[in-house]
Order: C-alpha cells, then structure tokens, then sequence
C-alpha cells in the first residue's frame, strides 16, 4: 500500500515530471557464500510488459484510499504505463555480488516507485533458489544427477512452481511438478511412494501376472520368473527369501508390469529383523565385503578394528582377527527386502528383454546402503553376464542438504541420483535474500541514504557496473563507477577502491573488461530477446567457471572484491 500512498503524495506535489533513478541490489551473499546468481528478469519484463490498473483496480483503490484523496488521481493511474521507463540489468543466471545493481531503473518517479515491490518480489526468491540450486551441484559434481522433489514441501502453488523453475536454472536435472515441466519444458521425473509398496499385503493382491516379451511379443508370467530368480539370488544379496516380503514383491511385479521400460523402485519400505545361524551370518557379512569398512552418511557410526557401529551388526557381536564374524556368534542381522525384491523383478524383466533404471533409498545409512546395494549389482552382474546391471542407477532421498551431500562424498558414497525437496525450494538455510530498491538519483541530482550502519549507507548516483577480469581468465574484481566516467581499458591501470574503507584500494590492470549492465527495457518494448530457460541454465554453469574455486567453496570461502 506503501507504495500508492507515496504515489499520491508526489502527485499531490506536483512530482510527476521528476525523472528518479532506482538501483535493486543485494547487501550480502546467502548461505555463508560468497556468490549469488541473478534471476527472475524474465518475469519483471513479463510483469512490465503487462502492468497497467484496470478498472475494478481503481475501484478497489478508491475504496481503501482515504475519502479526502483527489479523484483524478486515479484517472492518472488508469492511464499510467512504463513506456518511459528504462531497464538496465545484469544477465540473467550471471554470478553478483553485493551492491552491484542487479536492476537499474529509470524513468518518471511516481511511475519507478510503484515497481519496487514487485520487482522486489519476482527477484529476490528467484535469485535466492537459482543460488541454492547452484551450491547443491556444485557440492554434489557434474556427474550426479539433481531431481527438485520439493512440490510438496513449498510454499504454496506458486512457491513450488518457481521453485521447480529456478531449481533447473541453477543446474538442476529434472522435476517431479508435472506443471513446470509442461510450462517450462523441464525434464519430470519421479517414482512411487511408500503408500504403493505398502498397498499389497501379498502375492494374492497381484491381480495381472503377465508380460509380453519386448522382442517376441511372447506373454509371460513375470511373478514365476521373479520368484525363481529370487531364491536364485538371495545368496547373493546376504538375505533369506523368507525374509523378504511378498507384499512388497508383489508391488514391485504390479509397478514394473506397468512400466516396463521405466522401473524404479523404492526399496526400504520394510526392514526385516531375524536370528540366523552365525555360518549364515559369516556368509552374509563376507558377501557384503563389510571387513574393515566405515561407510555411513554421517549419524553415529565409527569403525574400530573392522566393528561398524551401524543398523547392520550388534555391539555385542565379536570378531577373528580378520574382522569377520566368530563360528557360533549368535546376534541379530538386520537386513532389507527391497534390494532382494528389486533384484528378482530386475532380472525377470531382464528375461523379457527390458532393462531396469535403478533404485531410491530413501531412509537410513545412505552410504553403506548404496555401497552394499552397488556391490550387489555388480555381483548380479558378473554371474548373470549381464554388465548394464551392474550400473543400475541409485538415487538417494531423505532431507537432502548441503552438508549431508559433503558427508557422502567424504564416504565414498555409490550415489547417481539425489531427489532433494525440502532443503532446497524452502531455502531452510536462508529464507530471504533481502534485496532492496533504492533511490540514487532524482533530476540528475545524486541521492544517499546515510545510517549508523554502514551496510545500509547506499551508494549515490546513476552507475555503470564493470567486470575486470586477470590473466589466467578468471574474475578479479565489480567496479561501480558514475555513467559519465570513462570505460575502464584492456591493459590500462585502474583505480579501485573500496566505497566505505578508505585504506582498502589497489591498482588493477585488466585483461580483460566486461560490461556488466544491459539495457532491457525501453520506450515501452523489449529491447532485446530473452535467453530461453536452457540458455539461462547454460550461463550460470560458465559464469560460475569465471570465479576461482577458494571463491566457491563450502568452508570459509574467500570474499570476492
């Protein structure tokens, strides 16, 4: 409302004549790092392109405004348009720093003013998630597949839309929201809950059993096939077959005779808990090559002598001096049906000439899982002659964060896939970016916003935003300086100094100069063509390249200048 109000008031002063400048910035990087990326332009064109107050606005407006506000200022309204506005910015999905203008906007006071919220808005949350995105690809590496699980976990509609958006801008793979990926063509992805596994109790609730063969076009039974290849396997995966559950065999044969050529499966939706013989359990812990191992995602677990502290062994259990377990140890075994399960249907669908996409684990001790669930795969692999079964892809869920992705790498994890929801559409790490609007120039006439605080103090005047690059290609250093000054020159020395630190200035001979300001916005039209989402994705992996990795990485970052 703050905005009307202010509208009104310069209109009551006669103000609509003054030509004001507004730079949109941020004060500080988010989640502890010293980068961000730029997003949301599209939509603030979107937004200028479109605005304008119609009829039921001004009807609205006069019912909330004061009964003493001058009627013809809301004729004034009703005619308003951004055709004398003029917006320079930064490339979208470019790297920025604090206090360089993402935004400059220009034009007739009352007009700039009434864009600040919502410029605002359609900035902030956008460069806040297209940031987030960038650190967990980052931290996660080039090779790891990135899925934006988070629909469910967003604020709101809205909230999960853009962040499905902004996700796959800052490196993400895929999405789970069906609507982004038809507004935005995003690759969607995504399997099954714990609800389907759950919904067969047994064998008796699998009411189609049958496959055509991919290549013969041979009806099969693919319950008999999986089930002879369980009892096949079960060896190999280090369980008992009766320890597995039919009903969740059952959700699997259903799932997998309905997507062929697409099974994925979710596979710790049971955990079994038995007493086994202990040559049994020498067998199964041999087979999953547990000796001397310490693989786990970062919740209490340690190695001492080959004993893991883990969900898989007892304390109490002993070992030989090899690390196995003793002849006659009796202890508990806890072992998962899934991998079992998954294994069976994987190769019966093998037997009809389809091959499966993987597994999700979505709980638990994600690196000794995928480890032992790797293992598995390629054990299968080696005595079936099978080799693509060895690479199955396993994508890991479950409150994914930064530090969570830092911990499995540290362990080694057998991961391809992280489906990461909450942690990043919510931003839990930093909710907020905190850009802000300020007025540097009214009538040519530089404006400052001082405070005891220096972070607030803004930097007066219109400014062109330069990018001085070194040598060796990489970004040195943002200098701001007024529009009227000259464009700083490959090779040729420049002055740069800190805005509030005197002492803090150094000399700084580019190799090469970027101009970081484009206009976008003119004369009441596009100036020029906007990059589509996969070009913007596809800037914000190059762009970060130009930054030295002490810039990016997770502890104690070096601040960029």
């Amino acid at each position: 409302l703050y905005q009307i109000t202010m509208a009104y008031a310069y209109w009551k002063s006669e103000k609509i004549n003054d030509h004001a400048v507004f730079d949109l910035f941020f004060r500080k990087n988010p989640f502890q790092g010293e980068f961000t990326i730029f997003a949301g332009l599209e939509e603030c064109i979107k937004f200028l392109e479109k605005f304008h107050y119609s009829s039921s606005d001004i009807k609205y407006l006069k019912s909330t405004m004061p009964s003493s506000v001058d009627q013809r200022f809301f004729e004034y309204l009703k005619d308003l348009t951004p055709k004398d506005v003029t917006i320079y910015a930064m490339e979208e999905g470019s790297v920025v720093f604090p206090r360089i203008p993402l935004l400059r906007v220009e034009g007739p006071l009352i007009m700039v003013q009434l864009l600040e919220t919502t410029l605002l808005t359609l900035v902030n949350y956008a460069s806040l998630m297209a940031t987030n995105a960038a650190r967990f690809r980052m931290f996660a590496g080039k090779n790891i597949t990135l899925l934006e699980f988070g629909l469910r976990r967003a604020q709101g509609p809205d909230g999960g839309l853009s962040a499905s958006k902004y996700s796959y801008i800052g490196g993400f793979d895929g999405t789970s929201n069906v609507l982004a990926g038809k507004l935005y063509n995003i690759p969607v992805s995504g399997t099954h809950a714990h609800s389907y596994i759950t919904s067969f109790t047994s064998i008796d609730d699998l009411q189609e059993k049958t496959l055509t063969h991919k290549e013969t076009g041979q009806v099969c039974n693919l319950l008999e096939l999986a089930c002879k290849h369980r009892n096949s396997i079960a060896a190999d995966v280090g369980t008992l077959v009766s320890e597995a559950s039919n009903g969740e065999l059952a959700a699997l044969i259903s799932y997998a005779i309905a997507f062929p050529q697409r099974f994925v499966a979710l596979v710790d939706t049971y955990d079994v808990k038995s007493i086994e013989s202990s040559a049994k359990r020498q067998a199964c812990i041999a087979s999953l090559n547990v000796k001397n191992k310490c693989l786990t995602n970062g919740s209490n677990t340690h190695a001492q002598n080959g004993v893991r502290n883990n969900p898989i062994i007892s304390e109490s259990t002993s070992y030989d001096k090899n690390g196995f377990l003793n002849q006659g140890e009796l202890g508990e075994l806890y072992v998962r049906s899934g991998l079992l399960n998954f294994c069976a249907v994987a190769l019966a669908l093998n037997d009809l000439g389809y091959k499966a996409i993987g597994i999700r684990i979505d709980s638990g001790d994600l690196a000794y899982l995928s480890n032992t669930a790797r293992d598995i795969f390629e054990r299968i692999a080696i005595k079936y002659n099978i080799p693509w079964f060895a690479k199955l892809t396993i994508c890991a869920t479950n409150d994914i964060n930064e530090e969570t992705i830092l911990s499995l790498n540290e362990q080694n994890h057998k991961i391809d896939c992280f489906g990461i929801g909450t942690h990043l559409v919510t931003c839990q790490r930093q909710p907020a970016l905190g850009c802000v609007y300020k007025m540097v120039e009214i009538n040519g006439q530089p404006r400052i916003k001082l405070s005891q605080e220096v972070d607030k103090v803004t930097i007066p005047g219109k400014k062109d935003a330069f990018r001085l690059y070194g040598a060796d290609g990489y970004a040195l250093i943002d200098l701001l300086q007024r529009s009227t000054e000259e464009i700083p020159q490959v090779k040729h020395k420049v002055l740069c100094r800190h805005p509030f630190q005197e002492s803090k200035r150094a000399y700084v001979i580019p190799s090469q100069v970027e101009s970081l300001h484009k206009v976008y916005w003119k004369n009441g039209k596009l100036c020029q063509p906007l990059p589509t989402l996969q070009e913007i994705r596809n800037r914000v992996q190059e762009s970060l390249k130009t930054l030295r990795n002490d810039h990016k990485r997770n502890l104690n970052p070096t601040p960029y200048k």
